[in-house]
């Protein structure tokens, strides 16, 4: 999900797809800042650090990811790897505008979820119901849509699933405005602040 400098051997963060006051209230912009600046950035910076004069310098973000899944010895370049990939996934499941699901995806959500109120239900299931840090996505598994959550910097795309949206419920993606209720963050980014329109663009291209 980052792309790499003009050098070719440093990954970049990329730029928020939105102004960082764009969420709000949802999400305010003062966690907009922290969460991009802070915590994005500072996986991405530890990143670099660690892939530096390894075989993995001058590598995408996605190659990273993959090649490093379930090494121990590489673990904490995969801890990072993932948390930047993760989070420039996030930035992009998120949108401004509300947004429903149209299309292929609607049909499939239907198909194999019950519907959009269930899938939700689900999603929301999955986030707050998550122990501890992770992320809640909605993913492709084969030929049908599923929701699964994933620990601390693990990622569906690590283990070869196709992702269409993510919630971020570390922490640090809520607490400063809405400190231990995970519960109203979900419920804010659910129904706002999804974006259904890139969605629907990963569920095209992955049914190719």
């Amino acid at each position: 999900m980052s792309s790499r400098t003009s050098s070719g051997s440093l990954i970049a963060l990329p730029p928020l797809p939105f102004d960082e006051n764009a969420l709000s209230p949802a999400i305010s912009e003062r966690t907009i800042s922290f969460h991009y600046h802070k915590h994005h950035a500072g996986y991405v910076e530890k990143l670099n650090t660690l892939i530096a004069d390894t075989p993995y310098a001058g590598l995408s973000l996605d190659e990273i990811v993959k090649r490093t899944a379930g090494k121990a010895d590489a673990k904490s370049i995969f801890n990072n790897a993932a948390q930047a990939w993760n989070h420039s996934f996030y930035w992009h499941s998120l949108s401004p505008k509300r947004e429903q699901p149209g299309g292929a995806l609607k049909a499939k959500i239907d198909q194999d979820l019950g519907g959009l109120e269930k899938l939700k239900e689900s999603l929301a299931k999955s986030a707050n119901e998550h122990f501890g840090s992770g992320w809640a996505w909605l993913i492709m598994t084969e030929d049908k849509l599923a929701v699964v959550d994933t620990a601390d910097a693990d990622t569906p795309f690590a283990h070869g699933k196709t992702c269409l949206l993510t919630i971020d419920v570390w922490e640090h993606a809520y607490y400063l405005d809405y400190q231990n209720l995970r519960p109203k963050h979900t419920e804010a980014v659910i129904n706002e602040h999804l974006n259904w329109s890139i969605a629907s663009a990963r569920f095209d291209q992955a049914a190719r």
